[in-house]
């Protein structure tokens, strides 16, 4: 598995009162720091086709049902396309977002001073490619308050991509961070990655997002999800939720 991509030198705010803060934050992107369900999923889906078919051989109709059942049977289209057309996952997943994705992000307001209010380390963890994940970062100015970004590109486990939610990739995601999993927060829009960072030992926050995929299967509050909000201002606003955060044993 390839190193942690470093960004800018880490801005550390300051701990709150009276609070035993997680040491890490790990952040997904898509539907959880930013409403790519507006505009960009649209983009990634049809050039995601446009790329399917072209390394597929195939014609569009067939490339879009190949790319939600590699999406639904392993995660990520990419995993489909490298086992069964032998694709170069790197000029994959260029193709796959080979758009501006600037023009179309759309966050909460204020999100980078939000951001700023989570103590501790800060890391992004994505199964969209380093390259995307970088420039939403820094289209949202957020990109100096990480330490690093972990991308699918680096999810690579015995030569094959080993993406979210492979309990495998989140084991050598806790080796690298050196830490406890009870100090390890992974804020997420799907829940079956939350649920593989539940089973480790990590705590979970769920970014109830309606625009991600099966979002209406979604009822209540999963008993692998420690707090469920819409976004992450709302979860500032929940004094409940930093108590659980500061309780060392899971709720």
């Amino acid at each position: 598995m390839t190193p942690l991509r470093r960004t800018r030198p880490l801005h550390r705010p300051r701990y709150r009162a009276g609070i035993h803060a997680p040491k890490v934050w790990l952040f997904d992107l898509d539907n959880t720091l930013h409403d790519s369900s507006r505009a960009i999923f649209q983009h990634i889906d049809t050039a995601m086709q446009q790329a399917v078919a072209r390394m597929a051989g195939c014609d569009l109709e067939t490339a879009d049902k190949l790319r939600i059942a590699y999406w639904k049977r392993y995660g990520a289209t990419v995993i489909g396309m490298v086992r069964h057309h032998n694709a170069d996952p790197h000029e994959f997943l260029r193709l796959s977002h080979d758009f501006d994705a600037r023009p179309l992000v759309h966050a909460e307001t204020g999100l980078s001073q939000k951001l700023a209010q989570f103590p501790g380390r800060k890391i992004l963890l994505t199964n969209a490619p380093e390259g995307y994940a970088r420039v939403v970062l820094d289209t949202l100015g957020l990109l100096p308050q990480f330490e690093a970004l972990w991308a699918i590109d680096h999810m690579n486990l015995q030569g094959r991509i080993r993406p979210k939610p492979s309990l495998a990739m989140m084991k050598q995601v806790l080796a690298r961070l050196d830490v406890p999993a009870r100090d390890v927060v992974l804020v997420e829009d799907t829940l079956r990655n939350l649920q593989a960072a539940h089973q480790l030992g990590m705590r979970t926050i769920h970014i109830f997002h309606p625009g991600t995929p099966f979002s209406s299967h979604y009822r209540g509050r999963a008993p692998y999800v420690d707090i469920r909000v819409n976004s992450l201002g709302q979860l500032l606003q929940v004094p409940a939720a930093w108590r659980i955060l500061g309780n060392q044993d899971h709720a």
